[in-house]
């Protein structure tokens, strides 16, 4: 994009609550690595209803807009185009300005997914490997693409509700995956992880507080939370010797992508990882 008369650009997370988002430490580091000088990262309280208004009103200093609960869906529907992988997922957390002047959505969250995996759960896909994915949510949901990236056709989707796992199935069959659904209360979960390559829980803590020890049965284990540390979980898989990766791996691998759709440049990972580390108490060592 052409520079503004006073060069200056502009981007932001946009949530609601969002004064606790970690984006502005992992963008602001990016751009001073790569002398962005006139570069600006910003928190903006927007909920869904608000969110199409919003970016409508946006000058054309604005390059790029990350998205967080709960204005992902609303994101997808009011972009101008949409990638392939974000229109599968049904929603976005990602909006990069157009050279016309619109916005194209995109969903950075599953190279979040799939680089956690990687690079903290050293999660190498074999031929027949299993998934056991727990929720149905929009993580859930970016896990399944995840998956289908990485060459997972089988998932086991575990949830409380099987009714009300649709819209994940539906994103499931889009990615030519092959899923198995199964009611939390039915499922053997030592069985089920002990036989899976991947376990990827996107359930709330309290949910998964019993099954610390039963998820770790798996070699790799990805698991969103990762506040209060350690968690059972992680404290199970290290006692187990496997592998972890955690949501603040996530928000580090899907910002890499965020930053070359915004720059244009390669995203300086080091520095970027270095500053979320130091931001976070260094509790993790966030490989990349």
């Amino acid at each position: 994009m052409d520079a503004t008369p006073e060069g200056r650009r502009r981007a932001a997370v946009l949530g609601s609550p969002v004064e606790h988002s970690l984006s502005p430490v992992l963008h602001g580091a990016a751009y001073a690595a790569l002398g962005l000088a006139g570069w600006t990262y910003d928190r903006v309280e927007c909920d869904e209803a608000r969110l199409p208004g919003l970016v409508g009103s946006l000058g054309p200093e604005w390059v790029g807009l990350s998205v967080t609960m709960p204005g992902k869906v609303a994101a997808l529907r009011m972009a101008d185009s949409a990638t392939e992988r974000a229109v599968a997922v049904g929603a976005a957390n990602t909006l990069v300005r157009l050279a016309d002047g619109g916005w194209r959505a995109d969903c950075t969250d599953i190279d979040g997914v799939s680089g956690a995996l990687r690079a903290a759960g050293g999660f190498v896909p074999t031929p027949g490997a299993v998934a056991v994915l727990l929720g149905a949510g929009g993580t859930a949901r970016a896990a399944l693409a995840a998956f289908a990236e990485l060459g997972v056709g089988d998932v086991v989707l575990v949830v409380r509700e099987p009714a009300r796992a649709a819209e994940a199935v539906a994103c499931a069959e889009r990615l030519g995956l092959r899923v198995d659904v199964r009611a939390w209360d039915s499922v053997d979960f030592v069985g089920v992880a002990g036989e899976s390559a991947v376990v990827v829980n996107t359930a709330p803590a309290g949910a998964v507080a019993g099954l610390a020890d039963a998820l770790a049965k798996a070699p790799c284990v990805l698991d969103v939370i990762y506040h209060p540390w350690p968690t059972p979980v992680a404290e199970s898989v290290a006692a187990a010797g496997g592998r972890l990766a955690t949501g603040l791996d996530m928000l580090l691998h899907q910002a890499f992508s965020q930053v070359e759709q915004f720059t244009g440049r390669p995203a300086p990972r080091e520095t970027m990882r270095d500053a979320l580390r130091s931001a976070t108490g260094g509790v993790l060592t966030l490989p990349i």
